[in-house]
């Protein structure tokens, strides 16, 4: 008993350290015309903020994995202060038929010289958001000028999407028959993805509505298509 009542006091002696360090944007979408591009950060954190960045594959057979480096890949950032992450070319080919997509990782650690309570734990917040290749070819294309197309069909076990753009398409929403489906799904261009839901059984139509993400990272217009 003793022991868990030094334990509570001392969980309620210690204070938390979370960084809060907020990132511009959704989505970065890197124009193929250019070399660079750069992504706002800021420290709304009341310290000072080691900020962190680097990119993730989504895909482990993509070409992109190692045609982009961030940088600075580690910095300091006052409380307040707003910086720049810049995203560079590594000039290693790339498709240019068709969008690629990366993860940008931008973590925030509260620096530990900036603290003077010792009784601190401190929490590190990464932001993870997705930055999508288009190429020259593609420049002025939008999401959502294809997502009308897409194809939906039913195997009886998933319910498939068929994407026959060169974009990436990200759903915001996903229903069918009326009920949402979880998770957030993309389909990669000229490639088809399986959902696997509880009610894909081949009996009966099904009406699927669904829309897309936009360069801005807001939700598209609905679509409808009825499947069998």
């Amino acid at each position: 008993m003793n022991r868990l009542l030094c334990l509570v006091c001392f969980f309620f002696s210690i204070s938390v350290s979370q960084a809060s360090v907020v990132v511009g944007g959704t989505r970065v979408i890197f124009d193929g015309t250019k070399k660079t591009t750069t992504v706002s950060v800021q420290n709304k954190d009341n310290v000072t903020n080691i900020v962190q960045s680097w990119l993730a594959i989504v895909d482990e057979t993509s070409p992109a994995k190692d045609s982009f480096i961030t940088t600075p890949p580690l910095f300091r950032l006052k409380a307040g202060e707003k910086g720049f992450v810049r995203i560079l070319r590594t000039g290693k080919p790339m498709p240019e038929d068709r969008e690629s997509m990366l993860w940008l990782n931008i973590k925030g650690i509260p620096a530990t010289d900036d603290v003077s309570d010792k009784n601190i734990v401190q929490f590190a917040i990464n932001s993870r958001i997705k930055l999508i290749y288009r190429p020259a070819a593609l420049k002025n294309a939008i999401p959502e000028e294809f997502a009308q197309k897409l194809q939906w069909s039913n195997d009886g076990r998933a319910i498939k999407v068929k994407n026959d753009s060169p974009l990436y398409m990200n759903f915001s929403e996903i229903f069918i028959n009326g009920k949402a489906v979880p998770e957030a799904w993309f389909v990669a261009p000229y490639s088809t993805i399986r959902i696997p839901v509880a009610n894909a059984s081949p009996a009966g139509k099904k009406e699927i509505t669904w829309s897309v993400i936009n360069d801005y990272g807001m939700s598209g217009p609905k679509y409808k298509a009825i499947i069998q």
